[in-house]
């Protein structure tokens, strides 16, 4: 039920004013970095490790890699608008759109990441 609520609130509050940006690459299926250079992780999902040095297990290594490769297919070279609220292990948090679409929904709805809010426990992948 949490999940329901949670994507709900991100469809309905998007902000006045975005910041815009294009993807150079996608390094997770949560996490991707601009032209700019700025890293950005979606604010409110998480996606399985790509890295084996974060990944609990080898499956998780395996649903990431998938994960990054959908993520890719969906968002390498895309433009899309961002509100920054806040920042984690040296990468912006934010809240991102393509177009008028709330990316972590798409993500979601997509199955390349699960909902994931701060301060709780992060999805087991390997489950």
């Amino acid at each position: 039920m949490l999940a329901i609520g949670a994507a709900a609130m991100v469809v309905a509050a998007a902000p006045p004013s975005r910041t815009t940006g294009r993807i150079a690459n996608v390094t997770d299926g949560d996490t991707f970095r601009l032209t700019s250079g700025e890293r950005i992780h979606i604010a409110g999902i998480d996606a399985a490790e790509t890295q084996p040095g974060n990944a609990n297990f080898a499956r998780e290594l395996a649903i990431g890699a998938a994960a990054k490769r959908r993520a890719i297919a969906l968002l390498d070279g895309r433009t899309v608008a961002f509100e920054r609220v806040g920042c984690s292990y040296n990468r912006t948090v934010a809240r991102v759109w393509i177009g008028h679409r709330d990316l972590a929904v798409t993500l979601v709805d997509a199955g390349i990441a699960r909902w994931w809010s701060r301060g709780e426990p992060k999805p087991d992948w390997c489950g």
